[in-house]
């Protein structure tokens, strides 16, 4: 159960014996012990490297077919939805569609499967009310023929429907924004909405405009039909009871962040009580503790529809969800009225001790788990180190670069190493104020906001003292000192509008603190680098938002810092020639080692990762020793 068909394999599959499963009728105590079969279906495998058994087991193995499909395609779940939903089954596909009143998944509805089909033979599949579909055939080919002629006579006659009682959802009560307008506002409040609903633990957001949503949200009917909640089960599990949706004005001014908060806060507030006041009229003696208060879907009239949850994946999918629910509403509504589950059934599912145990078989966060973070200049070098580690850690990257192959290809490279929900892409020169902008409004866009900044972004320049031209000069200024005290200013006005607090760490150099030839322009830069870290620690504390510096050297790995004759500089200010720098950068070490970019990623999550969140305005030397660099 839950498994992907796309990557599912023999492992993923629970393999019983048919007759040992059905025997357990035999010994079946009644609705209020169903749960204690789920543990009897272990004594049915009889391949014992299989996966656990999925609670809906009895759903299949009651039926006698040799193959069956149980989807909840929206055109279905409409009708199973619907208030006359039974009736339309029957007049719809003349009998041969039987049906079965709301029960949650497990043992019961296993009988309640085989009952239907008993008293009436010969039927091509059964409606769940407010669930589901399920169809069958004798081969794999018959059923998905009928499953999928099932789901079109449904389709069909929603299509047929709409509009015949009135405009779909009630009409529109607001235009939507034009969609530059509907990004813009949507970029400059997911930060804000996220750090609301990052009270309890770090969460990752995703947006979405659909025209779908759209539809829905900016309706007369939204008002009525939010509040109601979903009906399948698989919906409500991943997007709560209701969404919040948000009073504001869809060309609402969102610059005066104290003033948004001021009006969304209570808005927050009103919510987690609902939440509350749920759970407290559902709970059982034996249910387990309340969960996150916070909404996981938050509508923006005009705007679009945001999600948070715990991971990007896990927000995607709840969005995904919510639109079905949505196409749920929108034909039931169509041809009867739309019906959620009512408030204790839907309790019933969302704390089953049953899905509490599937939650706390889930792997446990990683350290980095709903933490997302910027490296410029992270298509390659230390900055895709270091967002491979931030990645293998559980964060969320992203990836930018001016050179848009360069940015082209490490997406693809993180697509097949993390697949799609673990970055995003941007292009980025930190010189250029609209460049920053817009990869912050891309942050918020992608993931809800910014945790982690690392401004790593560089070059270099050796030249003597005679050579340096002005052009040489401002550029290394330009990208090393304005860059970062650029992107960290852009960086600051995105977590003080989550106020979650937040990391940025500056890849500064050993020649910040050694004086070398042939260095006036880079080392001086890097030194500014430095102090800015220091001035910004000073700043940023109160914020919760700490600055530390790690001070790499001589990483010559896939480092674009040796292009442009900076390798043959300083070789030639140490008399050696360019193959011989490697040895000699390691020879001068107090530990003879070379230095890699994965060195620099590791020292970066040393920050970050939790265990020295009490340090700022810090400096991490990742050098392999040079004396000289030891802070005095």
């Amino acid at each position: 159960s839950g498994g992907d068909l796309g990557t599912l394999k023999k492992s993923g599959l629970a393999a019983l014996y048919v007759d040992r499963l059905r025997s357990l009728k035999n010994i079946y105590r009644g609705v209020e012990h169903e749960d204690e079969m789920v543990e009897l279906f272990n004594h049915c495998i009889y391949d014992l490297s299989s996966k656990a058994p999925s609670i809906d087991t009895p759903l299949h193995g009651f039926l006698p077919f040799a193959h069956i499909d149980h989807l909840h395609p929206d055109a279905a779940i409409a009708i199973a939805a619907a208030k006359d939903g039974k009736k339309i089954t029957e007049e719809l596909f003349g009998g041969t569609i039987g049906w079965v009143e709301w029960k949650k998944p497990g043992f019961e509805l296993g009988l309640s499967l085989k009952k239907c089909l008993d008293e009436n033979p010969g039927i091509r599949g059964i409606m769940l009310g407010s669930h589901g579909l399920f169809t069958w055939g004798d081969t794999a080919y018959e059923s998905y023929l009928n499953t999928l002629d099932v789901i079109e006579i449904c389709s069909e006659y929603l299509n047929e429907n709409y509009g015949k009682k009135g405009p779909v959802f009630g009409g529109q009560k607001i235009e939507s924004a034009t969609e530059e307008n509907r990004k813009k506002q949507a970029a400059a409040l997911a930060p804000v909405l996220r750090g609301l609903c990052s009270s309890k633990q770090h969460m990752i957001g995703h947006f979405t405009d659909d025209a779908r949503v759209l539809e829905f949200i900016n309706s007369n009917d939204l008002s009525r039909l939010a509040p109601m909640g979903t009906s399948c089960p698989d919906h409500f599990l991943r997007t709560k009871i209701s969404p919040l949706v948000l009073d504001l004005a869809s060309d609402a001014d969102l610059t005066d962040v104290a003033a948004l908060k001021e009006k969304l806060t209570p808005a927050f507030e009103a919510y987690r009580q609902m939440y509350t006041d749920y759970y407290e009229a559902c709970k059982h003696d034996n249910s387990p503790a309340i969960r996150d208060t916070n909404p996981v879907v938050i509508i923006y009239p005009g705007i679009g529809m945001f999600t948070f949850s715990k991971d990007k994946q896990t927000a995607r999918v709840a969005a995904e969800f919510y639109t079905n629910a949505i196409n749920v509403m929108k034909g039931a509504e169509a041809i009867s009225e739309y019906t959620s589950l009512p408030h204790q059934e839907a309790f019933n599912i969302e704390y089953w001790l049953l899905e509490e145990a599937k939650l706390q078989r889930m792997p446990k966060p990683k350290p980095l788990t709903g933490k997302i973070a910027l490296i410029t200049g992270s298509a390659g070098g230390i900055g895709k180190a270091i967002a491979k580690k931030f990645v293998a850690e559980g964060g969320v990257v992203i990836l930018n670069d001016m050179n848009a192959e360069r940015l082209a290809e490490a997406g693809e490279e993180f697509k097949k190493l993390y697949g799609k929900d673990a970055y995003s892409t941007v292009t980025l020169d930190v010189t250029n104020s609209a460049d920053i902008a817009n990869a912050f409004n891309a942050a918020a866009l992608a993931f809800g906001g910014i945790d982690i900044v690392i401004n790593n972004a560089g070059l270099s320049i050796s030249k003597t003292i005679a050579d340096h031209s002005e052009k040489d000069w401002d550029l290394l200024y330009d990208v090393l000192v304005k860059g970062q005290f650029f992107v960290t200013q852009a960086a600051t006005a995105t977590m003080q509008k989550q106020n979650i607090g937040g990391d940025i760490i500056n890849i500064v150099s050993k020649n910040a603190l050694v004086s070398g030839p042939n260095n006036a322009g880079y080392g001086s830069a890097k030194a500014a680098q430095l102090h800015l870290s220091r001035l910004n620690a000073a700043e940023l504390g109160a914020d919760g938002i700490r600055v530390n510096v790690v001070n790499p050297d001589a990483v010559i790995s896939d480092s674009n810092i040796w292009a442009g004759g900076w390798a043959e500089g300083r070789a030639k200010a140490y008399g050696i020639t360019v193959a011989e720098l490697p040895a000699y950068y390691a020879k001068r070490t107090l530990l003879n080692q070379i230095i890699l970019p994965d060195d620099i990623a590791n020292a970066c999550f040393a920050f970050v990762g939790g265990l020295l969140s009490k340090s700022t305005g810090q400096m991490l030397n990742v050098d392999g020793g040079v004396a000289m660099a030891f802070a005095r």
